[in-house]
Protein backbone atom coordinates (compact mmCIF):
# COMPACT_ATOMS: atom_id res chain seq x y z
CA UNK A 1 0.00 0.00 0.00
CA UNK A 2 1.27 3.44 -0.91
CA UNK A 3 1.60 6.02 1.83
CA UNK A 4 2.64 9.60 1.17
CA UNK A 5 4.63 11.11 3.99
CA UNK A 6 3.82 14.78 3.53
CA UNK A 7 2.45 14.86 7.08
CA UNK A 8 5.63 13.41 8.54
CA UNK A 9 7.73 15.89 6.58
CA UNK A 10 5.61 18.73 7.92
CA UNK A 11 5.95 17.40 11.46
CA UNK A 12 9.70 17.30 11.04
CA UNK A 13 9.78 20.94 9.98
CA UNK A 14 7.85 21.73 13.15
CA UNK A 15 10.42 19.76 15.12
CA UNK A 16 13.19 21.81 13.57
CA UNK A 17 11.56 24.93 15.03
CA UNK A 18 11.83 23.62 18.60
CA UNK A 19 14.64 24.98 20.74
CA UNK A 20 17.94 23.14 20.19
CA UNK A 21 18.11 21.90 23.78
CA UNK A 22 14.75 20.14 23.33
CA UNK A 23 15.20 18.94 19.76
CA UNK A 24 18.59 17.23 19.76
CA UNK A 25 21.76 16.50 21.66
CA UNK A 26 24.71 17.05 19.31
CA UNK A 27 27.27 14.25 19.33
CA UNK A 28 29.89 16.00 17.23
CA UNK A 29 30.86 19.60 16.66
CA UNK A 30 30.19 19.34 12.95
CA UNK A 31 28.67 22.75 12.10
CA UNK A 32 31.11 25.64 12.30
CA UNK A 33 30.50 29.38 12.04
CA UNK A 34 33.31 31.78 11.09
CA UNK A 35 33.12 35.18 12.80
CA UNK A 36 35.03 38.36 12.06
CA UNK A 37 34.56 39.92 15.49
CA UNK A 38 35.13 43.47 14.22
CA UNK A 39 32.04 43.30 12.01
CA UNK A 40 29.77 41.03 14.04
CA UNK A 41 28.12 42.59 17.11
CA UNK A 42 28.98 45.68 19.15
CA UNK A 43 28.26 45.85 22.90
CA UNK A 44 29.74 49.19 24.00
CA UNK A 45 28.30 51.66 21.49
CA UNK A 46 31.42 52.36 19.41
CA UNK A 47 29.99 50.49 16.42
CA UNK A 48 32.85 47.98 16.33
CA UNK A 49 32.12 44.35 17.14
CA UNK A 50 33.62 42.94 20.33
CA UNK A 51 33.73 39.79 22.44
CA UNK A 52 30.88 40.81 24.72
CA UNK A 53 28.77 41.48 21.66
CA UNK A 54 29.61 38.05 20.30
CA UNK A 55 28.75 36.45 23.63
CA UNK A 56 25.36 38.15 23.56
CA UNK A 57 24.65 36.31 20.29
CA UNK A 58 25.53 32.79 21.42
CA UNK A 59 21.85 31.91 21.71
CA UNK A 60 21.38 33.07 18.11
CA UNK A 61 24.34 30.99 16.93
CA UNK A 62 23.10 27.94 18.83
CA UNK A 63 19.59 28.37 17.46
CA UNK A 64 21.00 28.38 13.92
CA UNK A 65 22.42 24.94 14.59
CA UNK A 66 26.11 25.85 14.83
CA UNK A 67 28.15 24.13 17.52
CA UNK A 68 31.59 25.40 16.59
CA UNK A 69 33.03 28.92 16.28
CA UNK A 70 36.13 29.99 14.37
CA UNK A 71 37.16 33.49 15.40
CA UNK A 72 39.42 35.46 13.10
CA UNK A 73 42.50 36.99 14.80
CA UNK A 74 41.88 38.51 18.22
CA UNK A 75 45.37 39.51 19.34
CA UNK A 76 46.62 43.12 19.50
CA UNK A 77 47.47 44.42 16.05
CA UNK A 78 47.87 47.74 14.21
CA UNK A 79 45.53 46.58 11.41
CA UNK A 80 41.78 46.12 11.37
CA UNK A 81 42.10 42.46 10.29
CA UNK A 82 44.69 41.67 12.98
CA UNK A 83 46.71 39.09 11.07
CA UNK A 84 49.84 41.09 12.00
CA UNK A 85 50.22 40.34 15.70
CA UNK A 86 52.13 42.56 18.15
CA UNK A 87 51.38 40.47 21.27
CA UNK A 88 50.53 36.77 21.18
CA UNK A 89 49.36 36.73 24.79
CA UNK A 90 46.55 39.29 24.84
CA UNK A 91 43.30 40.46 23.23
CA UNK A 92 43.16 43.58 21.06
CA UNK A 93 41.56 46.37 23.14
CA UNK A 94 39.05 47.00 20.33
CA UNK A 95 37.59 43.60 21.13
CA UNK A 96 37.82 43.62 24.91
CA UNK A 97 40.04 41.84 27.42
CA UNK A 98 41.40 38.41 28.21
CA UNK A 99 38.73 38.13 30.88
CA UNK A 100 36.08 38.81 28.24
CA UNK A 101 37.59 36.01 26.16
CA UNK A 102 37.62 33.56 29.06
CA UNK A 103 33.99 34.35 29.77
CA UNK A 104 33.08 33.87 26.10
CA UNK A 105 34.80 30.48 26.02
CA UNK A 106 33.06 29.36 29.19
CA UNK A 107 29.66 30.53 27.96
CA UNK A 108 30.14 28.84 24.58
CA UNK A 109 31.35 25.58 26.08
CA UNK A 110 28.30 25.55 28.38
CA UNK A 111 26.24 25.35 25.17
CA UNK A 112 28.49 22.65 23.72
CA UNK A 113 29.90 25.20 21.28
CA UNK A 114 33.63 24.82 20.73
CA UNK A 115 35.83 27.81 19.91
CA UNK A 116 38.95 27.83 17.77
CA UNK A 117 40.97 30.97 17.11
CA UNK A 118 43.07 32.12 14.19
CA UNK A 119 46.77 31.61 14.86
CA UNK A 120 49.07 33.49 12.46
CA UNK A 121 52.56 32.15 13.24
CA UNK A 122 53.99 32.40 9.73
CA UNK A 123 54.78 36.02 10.55
CA UNK A 124 54.39 38.70 13.19
CA UNK A 125 53.78 42.40 12.87
CA UNK A 126 56.72 44.61 11.98
CA UNK A 127 55.74 46.47 15.16
CA UNK A 128 56.12 43.41 17.35
CA UNK A 129 58.74 43.99 20.09
CA UNK A 130 60.65 40.95 18.82
CA UNK A 131 61.11 42.50 15.39
CA UNK A 132 61.81 45.97 16.72
CA UNK A 133 64.53 44.54 18.96
CA UNK A 134 66.04 42.64 16.03
CA UNK A 135 66.06 45.75 13.81
CA UNK A 136 67.64 47.86 16.51
CA UNK A 137 70.37 45.26 16.91
CA UNK A 138 71.06 45.24 13.15
CA UNK A 139 71.34 49.02 13.12
CA UNK A 140 74.06 48.68 15.76
CA UNK A 141 75.84 45.94 13.84
CA UNK A 142 74.92 43.29 16.42
CA UNK A 143 74.08 40.46 14.07
CA UNK A 144 74.63 37.96 16.88
CA UNK A 145 71.72 39.36 18.90
CA UNK A 146 69.27 36.50 19.71
CA UNK A 147 66.23 38.27 18.27
CA UNK A 148 67.93 38.69 14.88
CA UNK A 149 67.73 34.93 14.57
CA UNK A 150 63.98 35.00 15.16
CA UNK A 151 63.44 36.39 11.66
CA UNK A 152 64.98 35.81 8.21
CA UNK A 153 67.33 38.63 7.26
CA UNK A 154 69.61 39.03 4.28
CA UNK A 155 71.95 41.70 2.98
CA UNK A 156 71.02 40.70 -0.56
CA UNK A 157 67.77 41.79 -2.14
CA UNK A 158 65.65 38.73 -2.92
CA UNK A 159 62.15 37.86 -4.05
CA UNK A 160 59.64 38.42 -1.24
CA UNK A 161 62.13 40.36 0.86
CA UNK A 162 61.56 43.93 2.04
CA UNK A 163 64.05 46.60 3.04
CA UNK A 164 64.70 47.23 6.73
CA UNK A 165 64.37 51.01 6.92
CA UNK A 166 67.60 52.77 7.80
CA UNK A 167 69.86 49.77 7.06
CA UNK A 168 71.25 47.77 4.17
CA UNK A 169 69.38 44.68 5.39
CA UNK A 170 66.29 42.97 4.00
CA UNK A 171 63.75 40.75 5.75
CA UNK A 172 61.65 37.93 4.34
CA UNK A 173 57.97 38.83 3.97
CA UNK A 174 55.80 36.40 2.00
CA UNK A 175 52.84 38.78 2.37
CA UNK A 176 54.57 41.94 1.22
CA UNK A 177 53.22 45.38 1.90
CA UNK A 178 51.46 44.45 5.11
CA UNK A 179 54.29 44.94 7.59
CA UNK A 180 54.37 41.19 8.34
CA UNK A 181 57.96 39.86 8.56
CA UNK A 182 58.24 36.07 8.43
CA UNK A 183 59.37 34.30 11.57
CA UNK A 184 62.33 31.92 11.37
CA UNK A 185 60.46 28.72 12.12
CA UNK A 186 63.67 26.67 12.17
CA UNK A 187 64.91 28.58 15.23
CA UNK A 188 64.48 26.41 18.37
CA UNK A 189 63.79 29.53 20.44
CA UNK A 190 60.94 30.50 18.10
CA UNK A 191 59.49 27.01 18.35
CA UNK A 192 59.70 27.14 22.14
CA UNK A 193 57.87 30.45 22.05
CA UNK A 194 55.18 28.98 19.80
CA UNK A 195 54.75 26.12 22.26
CA UNK A 196 54.25 28.70 25.02
CA UNK A 197 51.67 30.50 22.89
CA UNK A 198 49.75 27.27 22.29
CA UNK A 199 49.86 26.44 25.98
CA UNK A 200 48.56 29.89 26.92
CA UNK A 201 45.51 29.80 24.67
CA UNK A 202 44.67 26.13 25.23
CA UNK A 203 45.29 26.13 28.96
CA UNK A 204 44.97 29.62 30.42
CA UNK A 205 42.22 30.86 28.11
CA UNK A 206 40.67 27.49 27.34
CA UNK A 207 40.10 27.59 23.59
CA UNK A 208 39.47 24.28 21.82
CA UNK A 209 41.95 24.66 19.00
CA UNK A 210 43.25 26.76 16.16
CA UNK A 211 42.76 27.72 12.55
CA UNK A 212 46.27 27.90 11.10
CA UNK A 213 46.81 30.75 8.65
CA UNK A 214 48.66 30.31 5.34
CA UNK A 215 50.20 26.89 6.02
CA UNK A 216 51.70 26.61 2.52
CA UNK A 217 53.76 29.76 3.24
CA UNK A 218 55.55 28.61 6.39
CA UNK A 219 58.42 27.64 4.09
CA UNK A 220 57.94 29.11 0.65
CA UNK A 221 57.57 26.44 -2.05
CA UNK A 222 58.67 23.64 0.29
CA UNK A 223 55.80 21.29 1.03
CA UNK A 224 57.91 18.81 2.97
CA UNK A 225 59.11 21.42 5.45
CA UNK A 226 55.60 22.83 5.74
CA UNK A 227 54.25 19.37 6.50
CA UNK A 228 56.97 18.76 9.08
CA UNK A 229 56.23 22.06 10.81
CA UNK A 230 52.52 21.29 10.83
CA UNK A 231 53.34 17.95 12.45
CA UNK A 232 55.24 19.85 15.15
CA UNK A 233 52.24 22.11 15.76
CA UNK A 234 49.74 19.23 15.89
CA UNK A 235 51.86 17.08 18.19
CA UNK A 236 52.68 20.01 20.47
CA UNK A 237 49.08 21.13 20.74
CA UNK A 238 47.68 17.66 21.44
CA UNK A 239 50.39 17.04 24.03
CA UNK A 240 49.05 20.11 25.83
CA UNK A 241 45.36 19.31 25.33
CA UNK A 242 44.42 16.00 23.79
CA UNK A 243 41.08 17.25 22.42
CA UNK A 244 42.65 20.11 20.45
CA UNK A 245 41.12 20.58 16.99
CA UNK A 246 43.26 22.15 14.27
CA UNK A 247 42.22 23.14 10.76
CA UNK A 248 44.71 24.54 8.28
CA UNK A 249 44.38 27.01 5.43
CA UNK A 250 46.08 25.30 2.50
CA UNK A 251 44.80 27.32 -0.42
CA UNK A 252 45.72 24.84 -3.11
CA UNK A 253 44.48 22.04 -5.37
CA UNK A 254 43.21 18.65 -4.30
CA UNK A 255 46.38 16.62 -4.84
CA UNK A 256 48.61 18.98 -2.92
CA UNK A 257 45.93 19.38 -0.25
CA UNK A 258 45.87 15.61 0.23
CA UNK A 259 49.63 15.59 0.79
CA UNK A 260 49.26 17.99 3.70
CA UNK A 261 47.21 15.41 5.61
CA UNK A 262 50.51 13.54 6.07
CA UNK A 263 51.23 16.10 8.79
CA UNK A 264 48.61 14.57 11.08
CA UNK A 265 46.74 17.87 11.32
CA UNK A 266 43.03 17.19 11.86
CA UNK A 267 41.73 18.91 8.77
CA UNK A 268 42.31 21.38 5.95
CA UNK A 269 39.74 23.61 4.27
CA UNK A 270 38.40 22.03 1.10
CA UNK A 271 39.25 24.88 -1.26
CA UNK A 272 38.43 22.82 -4.41
CA UNK A 273 34.74 22.97 -3.40
CA UNK A 274 34.67 26.69 -2.62
CA UNK A 275 34.33 29.97 -4.50
CA UNK A 276 32.89 30.59 -7.96
CA UNK A 277 35.09 28.00 -9.67
CA UNK A 278 34.80 25.44 -6.90
CA UNK A 279 32.82 22.33 -7.65
CA UNK A 280 29.69 23.28 -5.69
CA UNK A 281 29.02 26.39 -7.78
CA UNK A 282 30.44 24.99 -11.01
CA UNK A 283 28.30 21.86 -10.71
CA UNK A 284 25.20 24.00 -10.42
CA UNK A 285 26.15 25.66 -13.74
CA UNK A 286 27.01 22.41 -15.51
CA UNK A 287 24.86 20.82 -18.25
CA UNK A 288 24.72 17.65 -16.14
CA UNK A 289 24.90 19.07 -12.62
CA UNK A 290 24.39 15.86 -10.64
CA UNK A 291 27.01 14.05 -12.70
CA UNK A 292 29.47 16.91 -12.24
CA UNK A 293 28.90 17.04 -8.49
CA UNK A 294 29.38 13.29 -8.04
CA UNK A 295 32.49 13.21 -10.23
CA UNK A 296 34.09 15.84 -8.02
CA UNK A 297 32.99 14.13 -4.81
CA UNK A 298 34.55 10.88 -6.00
CA UNK A 299 37.83 12.68 -6.63
CA UNK A 300 37.73 14.14 -3.13
CA UNK A 301 36.96 10.80 -1.49
CA UNK A 302 39.77 9.10 -3.41
CA UNK A 303 42.30 11.77 -2.49
CA UNK A 304 41.22 12.22 1.13
CA UNK A 305 39.79 8.91 2.33
CA UNK A 306 36.80 8.86 4.63
CA UNK A 307 35.91 9.14 7.56
CA UNK A 308 34.61 12.60 6.98
CA UNK A 309 36.11 14.08 10.11
CA UNK A 310 39.04 14.96 7.86
CA UNK A 311 36.95 17.03 5.40
CA UNK A 312 36.23 20.72 5.95
CA UNK A 313 34.03 22.07 3.14
CA UNK A 314 33.02 25.72 2.86
CA UNK A 315 31.63 28.05 0.20
CA UNK A 316 33.14 31.42 1.14
CA UNK A 317 35.23 33.05 3.83
CA UNK A 318 36.82 36.40 4.68
CA UNK A 319 39.20 36.19 1.69
CA UNK A 320 36.71 35.17 -0.99
CA UNK A 321 33.60 36.50 -2.65
CA UNK A 322 30.38 35.61 -0.85
CA UNK A 323 27.99 32.86 -1.92
CA UNK A 324 25.32 35.21 -3.30
CA UNK A 325 27.76 36.36 -5.94
CA UNK A 326 29.37 33.04 -6.75
CA UNK A 327 25.99 31.41 -7.60
CA UNK A 328 24.37 34.53 -9.16
CA UNK A 329 21.79 34.51 -6.40
CA UNK A 330 20.68 38.11 -6.02
CA UNK A 331 17.46 37.48 -7.94
CA UNK A 332 17.43 33.72 -7.35
CA UNK A 333 17.36 33.06 -3.61
CA UNK A 334 16.80 29.35 -4.25
CA UNK A 335 20.30 29.10 -5.75
CA UNK A 336 21.82 30.48 -2.57
CA UNK A 337 19.91 27.99 -0.43
CA UNK A 338 20.72 25.02 -2.64
CA UNK A 339 24.45 25.85 -2.68
CA UNK A 340 24.49 25.82 1.12
CA UNK A 341 22.70 22.46 1.14
CA UNK A 342 25.22 20.94 -1.28
CA UNK A 343 28.14 22.21 0.79
CA UNK A 344 26.64 20.60 3.88
CA UNK A 345 26.05 17.32 2.05
CA UNK A 346 29.67 16.90 0.96
CA UNK A 347 30.33 15.37 4.36
CA UNK A 348 32.60 16.46 7.17
CA UNK A 349 32.84 19.55 9.32
CA UNK A 350 31.06 22.22 7.30
CA UNK A 351 31.99 25.88 7.79
CA UNK A 352 29.70 28.87 7.18
CA UNK A 353 30.92 32.47 7.12
CA UNK A 354 28.98 34.96 9.27
CA UNK A 355 26.32 36.82 7.29
CA UNK A 356 25.88 33.98 4.81
CA UNK A 357 22.68 33.10 6.65
CA UNK A 358 21.14 36.41 5.56
CA UNK A 359 22.65 36.36 2.06
CA UNK A 360 25.19 39.15 2.54
CA UNK A 361 27.13 40.10 -0.59
CA UNK A 362 30.74 41.15 -1.01
CA UNK A 363 33.59 40.85 -3.51
CA UNK A 364 36.63 42.72 -4.73
CA UNK A 365 38.64 44.48 -2.02
CA UNK A 366 38.99 42.40 1.15
CA UNK A 367 37.03 44.82 3.37
CA UNK A 368 34.02 44.40 1.03
CA UNK A 369 33.93 40.73 2.04
CA UNK A 370 33.85 41.65 5.75
CA UNK A 371 30.91 44.06 5.99
CA UNK A 372 29.13 44.82 9.22
CA UNK A 373 26.40 42.35 10.23
CA UNK A 374 22.89 43.74 9.73
CA UNK A 375 20.78 42.85 12.77
CA UNK A 376 17.78 44.92 11.69
CA UNK A 377 16.12 46.74 14.58
CA UNK A 378 19.28 46.30 16.67
CA UNK A 379 21.25 48.16 14.02
CA UNK A 380 24.14 47.32 11.73
CA UNK A 381 27.66 46.85 13.00
CA UNK A 382 30.25 49.18 11.46
CA UNK A 383 32.11 48.23 8.31
CA UNK A 384 35.89 47.84 8.50
CA UNK A 385 37.99 50.59 6.94
CA UNK A 386 38.59 50.39 3.20
CA UNK A 387 35.13 49.28 2.09
CA UNK A 388 34.46 50.38 -1.49
CA UNK A 389 31.08 48.76 -2.01
CA UNK A 390 28.30 47.96 0.46
CA UNK A 391 25.39 45.73 -0.52
CA UNK A 392 22.76 43.78 1.40
CA UNK A 393 20.55 42.01 -1.19
CA UNK A 394 18.23 40.43 1.38
CA UNK A 395 16.50 41.30 4.64
CA UNK A 396 18.34 41.68 7.96
CA UNK A 397 18.50 39.09 10.72
CA UNK A 398 15.34 40.03 12.63
CA UNK A 399 13.18 39.83 9.49
CA UNK A 400 14.65 36.54 8.30
CA UNK A 401 14.23 34.97 11.73
CA UNK A 402 10.47 35.41 11.33
CA UNK A 403 10.34 34.23 7.71
CA UNK A 404 10.10 30.46 7.24
CA UNK A 405 11.15 30.88 3.60
CA UNK A 406 14.31 32.91 4.29
CA UNK A 407 17.89 31.86 3.69
CA UNK A 408 18.39 31.91 7.45
CA UNK A 409 15.51 29.51 8.08
CA UNK A 410 16.77 27.18 5.37
CA UNK A 411 20.32 27.06 6.72
CA UNK A 412 18.90 26.39 10.18
CA UNK A 413 17.02 23.35 8.82
CA UNK A 414 20.11 22.00 7.07
CA UNK A 415 22.29 22.50 10.15
CA UNK A 416 19.82 20.83 12.46
CA UNK A 417 19.48 17.86 10.14
CA UNK A 418 23.25 17.33 10.41
CA UNK A 419 23.07 17.52 14.19
CA UNK A 420 20.04 15.26 14.53
CA UNK A 421 21.41 12.72 12.02
CA UNK A 422 25.20 12.45 12.43
CA UNK A 423 25.39 10.01 9.52
CA UNK A 424 24.55 12.85 7.11
CA UNK A 425 27.72 14.66 8.13
CA UNK A 426 30.02 11.80 9.07
CA UNK A 427 28.81 8.61 7.41
CA UNK A 428 30.42 6.54 4.67
CA UNK A 429 29.09 7.37 1.20
CA UNK A 430 27.92 5.14 -1.61
CA UNK A 431 26.36 6.40 -4.84
CA UNK A 432 23.20 4.47 -5.67
CA UNK A 433 21.82 6.25 -8.74
CA UNK A 434 23.31 9.19 -10.63
CA UNK A 435 21.53 10.82 -13.57
CA UNK A 436 22.09 14.15 -15.33
CA UNK A 437 19.97 16.13 -12.85
CA UNK A 438 19.35 13.73 -9.98
CA UNK A 439 21.33 11.84 -7.40
CA UNK A 440 20.63 9.18 -4.80
CA UNK A 441 23.41 8.31 -2.38
CA UNK A 442 23.62 6.63 1.01
CA UNK A 443 25.39 7.63 4.19
CA UNK A 444 26.05 4.90 6.76
CA UNK A 445 27.28 5.34 10.32
CA UNK A 446 27.20 3.02 13.33
CA UNK A 447 24.72 0.60 11.81
CA UNK A 448 22.32 3.23 10.46
CA UNK A 449 21.92 3.99 6.76
CA UNK A 450 20.23 6.99 5.16
CA UNK A 451 19.23 7.58 1.56
CA UNK A 452 19.85 11.15 0.33
CA UNK A 453 18.00 12.12 -2.84
CA UNK A 454 18.78 15.41 -4.58
CA UNK A 455 17.16 17.16 -7.55
CA UNK A 456 19.66 19.56 -9.14
CA UNK A 457 17.13 21.03 -11.56
CA UNK A 458 16.01 24.60 -10.89
CA UNK A 459 12.75 24.14 -12.83
CA UNK A 460 11.74 20.49 -13.21
CA UNK A 461 10.28 18.12 -10.62
CA UNK A 462 11.87 14.68 -10.36
CA UNK A 463 10.60 11.23 -9.49
CA UNK A 464 13.23 8.75 -8.27
CA UNK A 465 12.87 5.20 -7.00
CA UNK A 466 15.13 2.98 -4.92
CA UNK A 467 14.68 -0.49 -3.48
CA UNK A 468 14.11 -0.63 0.26
CA UNK A 469 11.88 0.53 3.08
CA UNK A 470 12.30 3.41 5.48
CA UNK A 471 11.49 4.52 9.02
CA UNK A 472 11.13 8.29 8.59
CA UNK A 473 11.92 11.14 6.22
CA UNK A 474 13.40 14.63 6.22
CA UNK A 475 12.47 16.94 3.35
CA UNK A 476 13.49 20.49 2.49
CA UNK A 477 13.29 22.45 -0.75
CA UNK A 478 15.17 25.54 -1.83
CA UNK A 479 12.15 26.60 -3.91
CA UNK A 480 9.88 26.30 -0.85
CA UNK A 481 7.83 23.48 -2.35
CA UNK A 482 7.17 20.26 -0.47
CA UNK A 483 8.91 17.15 -1.71
CA UNK A 484 7.31 13.86 -0.79
CA UNK A 485 8.40 10.30 -0.23
CA UNK A 486 6.15 7.32 -0.97
CA UNK A 487 6.60 3.78 0.28
CA UNK A 488 5.55 0.78 -1.76
CA UNK A 489 5.82 -2.94 -1.06
CA UNK A 490 9.53 -3.15 -1.73
CA UNK A 491 10.72 0.28 -2.84
CA UNK A 492 10.74 4.00 -2.08
CA UNK A 493 9.72 6.74 -4.48
CA UNK A 494 11.11 10.26 -4.03
CA UNK A 495 8.99 12.99 -5.60
CA UNK A 496 11.30 15.99 -5.47
CA UNK A 497 10.48 19.61 -6.16
CA UNK A 498 13.03 21.72 -8.09
CA UNK A 499 16.18 21.97 -5.95
CA UNK A 500 14.46 19.46 -3.66
CA UNK A 501 16.25 17.22 -1.17
CA UNK A 502 14.92 14.33 0.87
CA UNK A 503 16.76 12.27 3.48
CA UNK A 504 15.29 8.91 4.47
CA UNK A 505 16.38 6.50 7.17
CA UNK A 506 16.50 2.98 5.75
CA UNK A 507 14.54 0.45 7.76
CA UNK A 508 16.79 -2.16 9.35
CA UNK A 509 16.63 -5.37 7.39
CA UNK A 510 15.21 -3.66 4.27
CA UNK A 511 16.91 -4.28 0.96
Amino acid sequence: MKKTLLLIACLLLMLLSVSPAQAYVPVNNTNWYEVFVYSFKDSDGDGIGDLKGLQSKLDYIEDLGFNGLWLMPLMPSPSYHKYDVVDYYDIDPQYGSLQDMRELVAAANAKNIKIIIDLPVNHSSSRHPWFLEAVEALKKGRTDHPKVGWYVFSQEEQTNFSRVFGTDWYYEEQFQGGGMPDLNLDNPEVRDEIKNILAFWLGDVGVDGFRLDAVTSFYAKDDEKNIAFLRFLQETATSLKTSTFIVGEAWTGLNQLARYYQSGVDSFFLFPASQAEGFVASSMRARRPAQAFVTNLQKVYEAIPQPFLTLTPFLSNHDTGRTVGLVQGRQAIERVKFAHALNNLIGGLAFTYYGEEIGMAGSGADPNKRLGMDWGAEGKTNNPPGVTQEEYPFAPVDVQLEDSKSILSYIKKVNRLRLMVPAVALGQTEFVDVQDNTLIMTRALEGETYFIAINFSAREEASLAVNGLYDYVFSFDATDGMSAVETHRDHIVFRLQPYGIAVVKAKQGGE
